[in-house]
């Protein structure tokens, strides 16, 4: 027998600044002089077409700065612009990417910079994982969810076989940057999509927190430029701490915190072929899984109706339509997210359940009848509108 055993350390800052591409902002150049290179380092750029319409400039800022910074930074081809938005996350998409990769000669000491919203960077995170078996990202989040969740994490991710997720690998940044100028020209709908995450994780997290989003959510929700950033920033902090010290930051065991409230927001998306928003079907899921947990007697009603108060004054478009889907059998088609969950876990089902704000436990099984309770509930709580179109 042959036995091989060896670690890797993986360092990523995530960076809070302003203005990442004006040129006297040195904060993207240092991430790559960080590396030591013996000469600049080939870069590609991607950047979300859709952030054209509020910054028509950005091509010809990025160019301007990487021809700032000559030392550390060498364009391989001008900044490319793709789509972003939920249909990015799909495989023909990532082909599509690794295609670019190649005709810009991208290599493995070569970097992807990618602006742009979460699903973008799921989708180009995970090409860039795949394309000569990884070459080193760079996320640059521009939606305040992204900013706040997704793109400081590990995972990418595109969707498949009619499930959210299906595909993807953990895959460490070589650096985060949020800055702080594309939450400005964000609309409130997006705000409230980064609250739904900001709320999760402080529910299960962070009690004090929880009571500054409660004392803070009619500012944040009117425009409120610091309020929002201390959303995002603590949300992100969180996030960023519990990838690096919960002692399984690529989820090899079956607990999973930041995913409280998931199982259903994930099949909700896909029942209503992402219609509904990430950020709304996850309040959603919160309202489910935060009932579930006082029906099971771990939760006092009032802590559900504080999670509801707040989820409402941040304005998530609240929709029952999903929930309402039956099988031929009569049962709720979300039913089938706990199945998926238990499959993406690797076998044991655990639903994290809120004991507390600020405070959780894991549970291993669930009652089907106390959670359709549950869900009836919240079905009560939504609106009959349809569901929104995804923008996170």
């Amino acid at each position: 027998m042959v036995t091989s055993e060896f670690s890797i350390l993986h360092h990523y800052d995530t960076i809070f600044t302003e203005g990442v591409f004006q040129v006297g902002n040195a904060a993207l150049a240092n991430v790559f002089r960080s590396l030591s290179a013996p000469g600049p380092v080939r870069v590609l750029v991607l950047f979300e077409r859709q952030l054209l319409a509020f910054y028509p400039a950005l091509p010809g800022e990025i160019t301007s700065y990487c021809g700032h910074y000559p030392d550390v930074l060498l364009l391989a081809a001008p900044p490319v612009p793709v789509d972003g938005g939920e249909a990015a996350k799909d495989m023909a998409v990532v082909m599509e990417m690794c295609r670019l990769f190649l005709q810009a000669r991208m290599c493995r000491q070569s970097c992807l910079v990618m602006v742009g919203g979460g699903a973008l960077l799921d989708a180009a995170g995970f090409a860039a994982a795949i394309f000569h078996r990884g070459i080193r990202p760079v996320r640059i989040p521009t939606t305040a969810l992204a900013q706040a969740d997704s793109g400081v994490g590990v995972k990418n991710a595109v969707n498949a076989f009619g499930q959210k997720n299906l595909l993807g690998t953990f895959a460490p940044p070589l650096a985060v940057l949020n800055d702080s100028r594309f939450l400005r020209t964000l609309p409130p709908r997006q705000i409230a999509e980064a609250a739904a995450e900001a709320v999760k994780v402080a529910m299960i997290k962070d009690a004090d927190f929880f009571a500054f989003l409660q004392e803070r959510a009619m500012a944040i929700m009117a425009g409120d430029a610091a309020a929002q950033q201390v959303m995002v920033r603590r949300s992100a902090e969180l996030h960023v701490r519990h990838i690096a010290t919960n002692g399984d930051p690529f989820e090899w065991g079956s607990a999973r915190p930041l995913d409280f409230g998931h199982w259903a927001a994930h099949k909700l998306e896909m029942l209503s072929a992402n219609r509904l928003s990430h950020g709304v079907a996850v309040g959603m899921g919160l309202l489910i899984d935060t009932q579930y947990a006082v029906l099971s007697g771990m939760l006092p009603e009032a802590v559900f109706q504080a999670l509801k108060e707040l989820l409402a004054a941040f304005q998530l478009p609240f929709c029952r339509a999903p929930l309402e889907q039956r099988d031929r059998f009569g049962r709720r088609d979300v039913f089938a997210g706990l199945e998926e969950f238990r499959e993406h876990l690797g076998g044991r089902l655990h639903i994290t359940l809120p004991t507390a704000i600020g405070q959780k436990i894991e549970v291993t099984e669930i009652d089907g009848e106390r959670m359709e309770q549950a869900i009836a509930t919240v079905v009560a709580e939504c609106g009959e509108g349809q569901p929104t179109s995804n923008q996170a």
